[in-house]
Order: C-alpha cells, then sequence, then structure tokens
C-alpha cells in the first residue's frame, strides 16, 4: 500500500511517501481503506519525537490517527460491522507505528462507529481526534453541566472549534478566545461572547462580561493567554488543560489534564449530533499523500482555522 511514513525522527523533511506492506488482519480487527485522514498538531509531534519518551514507537512510522473509511475486510469475530460499512475512529494503539496517513489501516474493531453520513468523507476524517478531545475535556474531565459559563482558549481551532458547539448543546454559555479575524467564525459555531487575546488582558475581558467568573476553563493554547485567564475562573472552579501539566499553578485550583483515548460510544454521540445538523466541521485544506510533509508543515503554523484533512 502507498503510505506516507518516516524512519527517524525530525523536521518534515524526514516524511517519505512509499509503498509498504499492508498490515496483517487479526482477530477482532478489521481492514479499513482510507477515504480521509485528518491532520493534528500531535502529527507533527509524534514526527519530531517528542512523544517517545510517554509512548513506545517502532520504525518506520505511518503518522496519523484520524481516519474515516470504508470495512474492507473483517478479521475473527469482528462482526460489529459489514464488509462497505463507513465508519471512522481515532486510531491512536499502544504502541505507535501503523497511523492513517496510508491507503489502509488495520484497527480492533472496537475503535470504529459509524461515521456521520451527512457530512462529506474530509469533513468525517476530521472529526475523530479533535471532537473526543473536545467531548473528554468539557464533560468526563470539566463536568460541564446546563446554564454554567466555559472559557474556551484557542477557540478557533480544530478542538476548540468542536468545544464551542459541544459546550451549546449541552446548554452553557461560551467564552471563546482567538484573534478578531476568527470572530464571526467562533460566533457561527454557537460562542456567546468572543475575545481577542491580542487585545489587552483576557482575564481583565472575560471578567468584564461575567464579573462573577466562569466555572470552567477550557486552555488548547496554553502561554500568556492562559496565565491571563486565571483570574477569571470561579473559586472552586477547574482548568482543563490539552498542553499544560499543571506545574506551577496555584494549588487551590481544580486542574485536569486531558490526554484524549479512543472511545467508540462517544464517536457515536458525535456522529448523532453531526447528522442531527448539530456538529460543523470546517475544512480549510486538504492535502493528497504525495504532500503529507506539507500539510505537516502548514499545522505546525498554529494558525489553522478548521481542519486540514489528507486525502490518499
Amino acid at each position: 500500500m502507498k503510505a506516507a511514513f518516516f524512519t527517524e525522527f525530525g523536521g518534515a523533511d524526514k516524511i517519505q511517501v512509499g509503498t509498504l506492506d499492508v498490515p496483517a488482519v487479526g482477530e477482532g480487527e478489521v481492514l479499513v481503506r482510507v477515504k480521509a485522514a485528518g491532520v493534528n498538531p500531535v502529527d507533527s509531534a509524534i514526527r519530531a519525537g517528542y512523544l517517545q519518551q510517554a509512548l513506545p514507537h517502532v520504525f518506520p512510522i505511518i503518522p496519523g490517527w484520524d481516519v474515516a473509511g470504508v470495512v474492507e475486510e473483517r478479521g475473527h469475530s469482528a462482526r460489529r460491522f459489514a464488509v462497505g460499512d463507513e465508519v471512522y475512529a481515532y486510531a491512536r494503539r499502544p504502541t505507535v507505528q501503523h497511523g492513517t496517513f496510508a491507503e489502509y489501516i488495520v484497527l480492533p474493531e472496537s475503535y470504529l462507529a459509524q461515521r456521520p453520513h451527512s457530512l462529506s468523507w474530509e469533513q468525517a476524517g476530521g472529526i475523530p481526534l479533535a471532537g473526543l478531545t473536545a467531548y473528554q475535556s468539557l464533560f468526563d474531565a470539566g463536568n460541564l453541566q446546563a446554564g454554567q459559563t466555559v472559557l474556551i482558549l484557542g477557540a478557533s481551532g480544530g478542538v476548540g472549534s468542536f468545544a464551542i458547539q459541544l459546550a451549546k448543546d449541552k446548554g452553557a454559555t461560551v467564552v471563546a478566545v482567538a484573534s478578531e479575524k476568527n470572530f464571526a467564525y467562533m460566533k457561527e459555531l454557537g460562542a456567546d461572547f468572543t475575545v481577542d487575546y491580542k487585545q489587552g488582558n483576557v482575564g481583565e475581558a472575560v471578567k468584564a462580561i461575567v464579573p462573577a467568573g466562569v466555572e470552567l476553563i477550557y486552555d488548547c493554547i496554553s502561554g500568556e493567554t492562559l496565565t491571563q485567564s486565571l483570574s477569571a475562573l470561579k473559586a472552586g472552579g477547574t482548568l482543563v488543560s490539552i498542553l499544560h501539566n499543571g506545574q506551577g499553578l496555584d494549588p487551590h485550583i481544580n486542574f485536569r489534564y486531558v490526554f484524549v483515548e479512543p472511545n467508540a460510544m462517544q464517536l457515536e454521540a458525535l456522529q448523532q449530533l453531526a447528522d442531527a445538523g448539530k456538529l460543523k466541521v470546517q475544512v480549510s485544506k486538504t492535502f493528497p499523500l504525495d504532500e503529507t510533509a506539507e500539510a505537516l508543515n502548514e499545522i505546525d503554523s498554529h494558525h489553522t482555522t478548521g481542519k486540514i484533512v489528507i486525502v490518499p
């Protein structure tokens, strides 16, 4: 099969595109023909070797943890899906080796859910990692409830875009932080209030909107924006981050770090929201497999709006 892969850690120049063997289909596994694979910042971090202390790696490594595709073959006992079913998945395995930037991937069927049929392949392929990250952050870690207010930092990016929509569907008030050029996009997704992190202290701007403070801060950007925002957190409030490890924070803050896990039941919930018209996915750019290095360079800019997707 054709695949993008690397045999050593480093920059985008380490990415090769060539032919690798299709992995064997084992018990409880399915072979999926990849129709679209979302690109995420973690894909570049893996290529650079930043996660080699956290997860075992085996070269050659095919990057990519997002996939939407078609079931082509089923292993022993894998009967939840039929050949030809259209599925999607967050494809992070315990060992980093077989990713989604390829024509095929083998996954345990427990990772898979029916894809949203109201969306394009590219849109569906951009949901799993970012959508599950937002879902697990807001609801599992943040325990967000209807009537509460959430402050989302980095709200125009892939994860933040889903977080706005999921929080609004829950019945929460959303204060979204990004640059002013993204205000209209965030409002379209449902943000009640927008704050430009470039225009003064973020915490002060938020308290001008919500004087009593917010119950939840969801941090997708960290840095100075997070530091400034802490003053807007209510006493007893919760800070959930996908980037910060909690070091140096006030010990009285209820802090949670989230590293997203595969969860097919939550993918089903996202599929239902999407097919009900409650989950929009903006695909900002698509790349063929041959341009995987360029796609990773684009995600490295950290200024993308919506999703970048590889189409093998």
